[in-house]
């Protein structure tokens, strides 16, 4: 060894600040960052109390009073629970819209999975998914306005061309029979290519591999589509279901523009029925009532959906 060589003492370590070891059996100290946590989620927080939570609270309290914004609101327990019991209306509204519920999920998630399979399969173009984004980001009583207009029954571009094939004109948003198949297909317009998006998002997920080894066996495209893809979407199709189902009950701007309500009640949901008892008849109390139990309803449903379809367990692992 030579002479310029020195040579650490046996109690100090290289690799430690100022040649010293850490204590033996002394855990290192670590970083809290909770603080910095907590500065970050306080607007999310904030914005949360203030316009989810305390309206919430709110509501449930006038829905236990005889609340008409004209005077001071009076408790009166469950008296508006029991009268929307007896509601033949409020019935009515709910039958309705679980009929809307069936055509526009049934009809929104029929052709979404169609055009996230045929985008999956066949093209993968960008100016593709962009064209089938614009009518969702349309806004909804814009959407509504346009095709009031085009399905007029006089004057509407849709009835001048069943006319000119001989076909008659039919009152799509006038006839008790046609109004709500028809803000179904209005609002399947709309976002059926947003959820194809989603769909389609999720399909990209699926191994390439799969797909070719199936190939490989002799599987055709509706083989592989049953027995890979849809498996394997569960958890995204659980995703678009649940979205779908909550916003489907929350319909309201279509109808307003478009039927109010009519013909008949033909198209009177339980969103528009909640307005009408609010802002038409001052009935404060109870339509929060009817609130109160609209959002028991979805939450009831969303979790058996959620249930019923797994959503958090994927067939990938």
């Amino acid at each position: 060894m030579g002479a310029d060589t020195a040579v650490a003492p046996p109690h100090e370590s290289a690799g430690s600040p100022r040649g010293k070891a850490p204590a033996p059996g002394r855990p290192r100290r670590r970083r809290d960052d909770r603080r910095a946590a907590w500065l970050f989620l306080a607007p999310a927080l904030v914005g949360f109390a203030l316009f989810y939570a305390y309206p919430t609270v709110r509501g449930v309290y006038y829905s236990l009073t005889d609340y008409n914004l004209l005077s001071t609101p009076g408790f009166v327990g469950a008296d508006n629970y029991r009268q929307l019991i007896g509601d033949e209306q409020f019935w009515n509204a709910l039958k309705v819209t679980g009929y809307y519920v069936v055509l526009n999920i049934g009809s929104q998630t029929v052709l979404a999975l169609l055009l996230a399979t045929l985008m999956h399969r066949l093209t993968r173009s960008v100016a593709l998914r962009a064209m089938l984004l614009v009518p969702w980001l349309v806004p909804n009583v814009t959407v509504g306005l346009v095709w009031m207009w085009l399905l007029d029954a006089n004057l509407g571009l849709v009835n001048h061309v069943l006319n000119a094939l001989g076909l008659g004109t039919t009152g799509f948003f006038t006839s008790p029979d046609w109004a709500m198949p028809t803000v179904a297909a209005v609002n399947t317009w709309a976002y059926t290519g947003y959820t194809a998006l989603l769909l389609y998002a999720g399909m990209l997920q699926v191994p390439q591999y799969l797909y070719e080894s199936a190939a490989l066996d002799g599987a055709g495209e509706w083989r592989m589509f049953t027995r890979i893809t849809l498996p394997l979407l569960r958890p995204v199709l659980a995703l678009v279901l649940v979205v779908s189902l909550i916003g489907s009950f929350q319909i309201f701007d279509t109808i307003a523009v478009t039927t109010k309500g009519g013909p008949v009640s033909a198209t009177r949901v339980i969103y528009f029925y909640i307005y009408e008892q609010a802002f038409n008849y001052f009935h404060m109390g109870y339509a929060s009532a009817v609130a109160v139990v609209l959002a028991v309803i979805l939450g009831v449903l969303t979790a058996v959906q959620i249930r019923l379809l797994r959503a958090s367990r994927s067939d990938l692992a």
